[in-house]
């Protein structure tokens, strides 16, 4: 079949360069239009329902919102996990299905359950939303708005109502969330005093008010031939008209109106939720998150276009800043990064082509492989509907010197047999295009069982699963299909150039010329070689024991090896978490946030800080005002990283009373999707009391904090916060006529304030809020002494409740309808798996569980952990696969199993690199492994096989061993340097962006 092939691709010449011609332009204009990421899709399909819950507690929240939604969706078809947050008058629920599930079906499900729980919602609770459609990487770009003389509030209402809707036009854009700045609303303070003297009720308030500023309908008129619409004007924005609106006519029939016992006027939503700064400046921030399957590159550039049209409608002191943080700058600097690699790469391989076959027009016909190949995997990969990232990149820098093999062997023997021919006389010389069918047919099953077992060999890469399968997958099918392509061009086009290039008949007497044009670095390495072969045979026991003494000591190091998932990611920026103790107002979150920004900003490599304090409105990060997010990119200049961080810890660490986390964005949200929690350790106590809980994970921590290597260890501040209890007291409420349904509207209208209408301005439209003016609601004197209207007259809201200070829960976290508190950790200077397995050791020894609590250990170990033992376990089949090819090939067992104990002995050299470079074994690491699988076996079978052939031939094992070692030293050194040269330029910018997992 495969003679067959090659004799048809001789005798159709131009038909295959023009194949591969047409191949080329395809895949330069496929790959010129693909999407290009940081990373292939990571996300396990989530979907976020968010419920407003109007002011409840925590623990209502909990109960009366959560709970229902979390049954109702617990077990539903496909979903792994359910976590969620219940917060002040906000519950978050998070719902992850399986891997590979259909987005679009995980939410028709999801919609479809909470259908049948919306209906065990309370009244006075929002409908549950679903949150945007989009993944958790998928926040691209923040930006930041400042102004020095634009007021906060007017920069907010920009924020909101300008260039929010116009990113949210912007195809691809997913969702715009907003923060910071003060959140415009139009106010009507009553005042209790002026409520008394005139005789008005809450309820005549309240019924005055309803729906006052809506514009009604009056039908249809026809007159004069005329059709005309018939409106009821009654919406404003004038709050001198608003307060001339009447509430009530005394008995005297005197006009009450708003203003006679309110001020209407425009003031500050309230409470605050959340505030942002630049670089210490208040401002707003925008967080654009885009929808799946976007290209994160061209979005961004139409974002910046919109930007840059806004900038010129916004008025001249109000600055827009973008630099922040941005996704495409880890995305253009890696994919660059990994671009440059491949190039420089390739020019390694020219240079040891070059060097080794000392003729231009062999260099040429090898090199032709390699923009075949890799254009034939972008091709596949568009097909297979993947994106360019740094993991397919990085299959192609790690197949570039691989890629060459096939045509190196292939070349390499065609040459030989040509001089070899030219060598001969003219009479008996045959045709060159005959010389080059044989000597492509000698070389065609060792190309193609060693691309098949070296395929195998990969194999493991697409039995994982979760995560680390979907990264490392797109990394084995572009090495894969770059490879295949390479052997198919070994068959096709490598001998059709030959007999373009290499086919020419010599003239008579340069048979000798032709012979001794094997290079002098070939020839130069052949004498050394074969002097230390004759050596390594003469005194074969000491190299025996030197290498099984050296396998030895292979074994002990890597057995003592640390192990972790992937290396830390240098992605340019900074997420840094400062929390402090709940219950601490926005005001104070705000000055310790700042805080934090000015120490930053003493760090040098350090560029711009943005923070984000708390949360906004309908936001599925439901962080409390006392967590900050900062966001810090940087440009390392004279120190590494590891330095930078610690000079971070340092400085932030000598504020008081302040827990830190320092990651990168990515990190921090992969992290977040493996374990619900955004550390690399997340140590998840379960149990139905948040004070034992909170208890058992102060002793973990304090436990545990001496385990060498670990950073950033905080425990969940699920702690109890200062709470204003006001409890009816029902005998005086029934003396007073006040009835619940009354009591529960005048705490809920005077104090938190009640919605009652809208105001427009232009296609603005801003809350009409009622509640009771300040002055009445500062401290708890003041709302004790609030004066309420009862049908028997006025009365202090003490005397109908009992009001009192008490402390609850800030927030009740919880994983599958269990409450938890999760103690998290970073590592530094130290291996992943080394840390886990020292903390529990230490729970486990020293801590004691009550009855109905436990611990569950989550975070990327357990990802490094599943993908270890499924690559072991598949990869041992890889070897009894490999082991049949071989036999295949040798029909010898003896032979293949020769062939396989060079596994082992290849892994030396790799596990000496790693122990000499940090000593932990990665996922990555092992993929390297993998690949020197591979390289091993074919350098192997291209020996046995020529060793078979000149013991064939008559010679003596020892002279085929030596012949046939020289013979095969130019092709496997080629190939062996091309592999290994290909890779130095990532080795050389290890700590760049992109380069770090390659």
């Amino acid at each position: 079949m495969l003679n067959r092939i090659i004799r048809f691709s001789l005798n159709n010449r131009l038909l295959v360069l023009l194949a591969a011609a047409l191949l080329m332009f395809v895949g330069i204009y496929t790959s010129s239009r693909m999407e290009v990421d940081v990373f292939p899709d990571l996300n396990a399909p989530t979907v976020v329902v968010m419920t407003e819950a109007n002011g409840m507690a925590p623990e209502e929240v909990e109960r009366l919102v959560t709970f229902p939604v979390e049954t109702s969706l617990n077990g539903a078809t496909d979903v792994r996990r359910v976590r969620s947050s219940s917060t002040t008058g906000f519950s978050v629920v998070w719902v992850e299905f399986e891997w590979g599930t259909d987005i679009y079906r995980a939410r028709q499900i999801v919609s479809e359950k909470l259908a049948a729980a919306s209906a065990l919602l309370p009244e006075g609770v929002g409908a549950p939303t679903l949150g945007p459609q989009s993944s958790i990487l998928g926040e691209l770009m923040t930006i930041s708005l400042t102004s020095d003389t634009t007021s906060l509030r007017d920069l907010r209402t920009l924020a909101d109502w300008t260039i929010r809707p116009r990113l949210l036009a912007t195809g691809g854009v997913a969702q715009v969330s907003v923060l910071g700045g003060e959140v415009k609303e139009y106010q009507i303070l009553l005042s209790p005093e002026k409520m008394k003297h005139f005789g008005v009720s809450l309820s005549d308030v309240t019924a005055a008010v309803a729906d006052m500023n809506r514009n009604v309908s009056g039908g249809i008129l026809y007159e004069y031939g005329n059709e005309y619409i018939i409106r009821g004007m009654l919406s404003s924005h004038d709050t001198g008209i608003l307060s001339a609106s009447l509430v009530k006519r005394t008995e005297s029939g005197e006009a009450i109106t708003l203003a006679d016992i309110a001020e209407v006027k425009v003031g500050n939503h309230a409470p605050k939720t959340g505030v942002a700064s630049y670089n210490a400046h208040p401002s707003v921030v925008l967080t654009v998150t885009k929808q799946p399957n976007i290209s994160t590159i061209d979005l961004t550039e139409k974002i910046d276009l919109a930007l840059n049209e806004l900038s010129h409608q916004l008025p001249s002191d109000i600055e827009i800043h973008s630099d922040v943080y941005r996704q495409s700058r880890f995305i253009e600097s890696s994919v660059n990064n990994v671009r440059q690699a491949l190039i420089e790469g390739a020019i390694f391989v020219v240079v040891i082509l070059f060097l080794f076959l000392a003729n231009v027009r062999t260099t040429v016909i090898s090199l032709v492989t390699i923009p075949i190949a890799l254009l034939t995997s972008i091709l596949v990969l568009h097909v297979l509907g993947l994106t360019i990232n740094t993991m397919s990149l990085g299959g192609l820098c790690i197949a570039i010197g691989s890629l060459v093999d096939d045509a190196i062997v292939d070349v390499e023997n065609v040459y030989k047999r040509i001089r070899e021919n030219n060598s001969l006389p003219s009479h008996i010389r045959k045709k060159p295009i005959d010389v080059i069918f044989k000597a492509s047919s000698e070389v065609r099953m060792p190309i193609l069982n060693s691309t098949l077992i070296i395929v195998a060999s990969f194999a493991p890469l697409f039995f994982l699963s979760g995560m680390e399968g979907r990264m490392l997958v797109p990394l084995g099918i572009a090495f894969i299909v770059a490879l295949a392509s390479s052997t198919v061009v070994a068959l096709t086009l490598t001998p059709v150039m030959c007999s373009y290039l290499l086919g020419k008949k010599k003239k008579k007497g340069q048979a000798v010329k032709d012979n001794a044009k094997e290079s002098v670095i070939s020839r130069w390495m052949k004498s050394i070689y074969l002097f230390l072969l004759r050596g390594a045979l003469a005194h074969h026991r000491p190299v025996i024991f030197g290498t099984a003494a050296a396998l030895v000591l292979a074994i002990v190091i890597f057995a003592g090896m640390g192990s972790s998932f992937l290396p830390s990611f240098n992605e340019g920026s900074f997420t840094i978490n400062v929390s402090t103790l709940p219950g601490v107002s926005i005001e104070e979150s705000d000055r310790i946030g700042t805080m934090a920004e000015r120490a930053l900003m003493t760090i040098p490599e350090i560029e711009v800080v943005g923070r984000k304090t708390g949360r906004a409105e309908l936001d599925e990060h439901a962080l409390g005002v006392n967590t900050s997010e900062i966001e810090a990119p940087f440009v390392l200049d004279g120190r590494s990283k590891e330095e930078v961080v610690a000079d971070i810890r340092e400085k932030l660490h000598a504020i008081p009373g302040v827990n830190i986390e320092v990651g990168s964005p990515i990190s921090h949200r992969i992290d977040a999707m493996l374990s619900g929690t955004r550390a690399s350790i997340a140590i998840k106590i379960f149990g139905p009391d948040l004070n034992r809980l909170f208890a058992l994970g102060n002793e973990i921590r304090k436990e545990i904090s001496d385990v060498e290597g670990i950073a950033d260890l905080n425990v969940e501040q699920q702690v109890e916060r200062p709470q204003l209890t006001i409890t009816p007291r029902r005998t005086m409420m029934a003396r007073y006529g006040v009835t619940m349904a009354d009591f529960g509207q005048l705490v809920n209208t005077l104090l938190a304030g009640e919605t009652v209408s809208q105001i427009y301005e232009g296609d603005k439209s801003f809350d009409l809020v009622l509640k009771v003016d300040d002055n009445h609601r500062q401290g708890i004197a003041a709302i004790r002494s609030l004066m309420v209207n009862t049908p028997q007259g006025e009365v202090p809201l003490s005397t109908i409740a009992d009001i009192s200070s008490a402390v609850g829960p800030n927030t009740i976290n919880r994983e599958n309808v269990t409450r938890k508190v999760v103690v998290s950790a970073n590592v530094s200077g130290r291996d992943l798996r080394g840390v886990v397995t020292d903390i529990q050791d230490i729970v486990s020894e020293r801590i004691q569980l009550p009855e109905d609590y436990h611990i569950e250990y989550g975070g990327q170990f357990e990802s490094q952990e599943t993908a270890m033992r499924t690559l072991t376990i598949v990869s041992l089949v890889s070897l009894i696969v490999i082991l049949l090819l071989l036999w295949n090939e040798f029909r010898s067992i003896k032979q293949s199993a020769l062939i396989l104990l060079n596994l082992p002995l290849a892994l030396i050299g790799g596990i000496i690199a790693i122990w000499l470079t940090g000593g932990v074994i990665s996922i990555p690491s092992v993929i390297g492994f993998i690949s020197l699988f591979g390289i091993a076996t074919r350098n192997g079978m291209l020996l046995i096989a020529r060793y078979n052939d000149l013991t064939r031939a008559g010679l003596s094992p020892k002279d085929s061993v030596l012949i046939g070692s020289a013979d095969r030293l130019n092709p496997i050194m080629m190939t062996a340097l091309t592999s290994a040269l290909a890779l130095i330029p990532m080795v050389i910018g290890s700590d760049k962006p992109g380069y770090e997992i390659q």
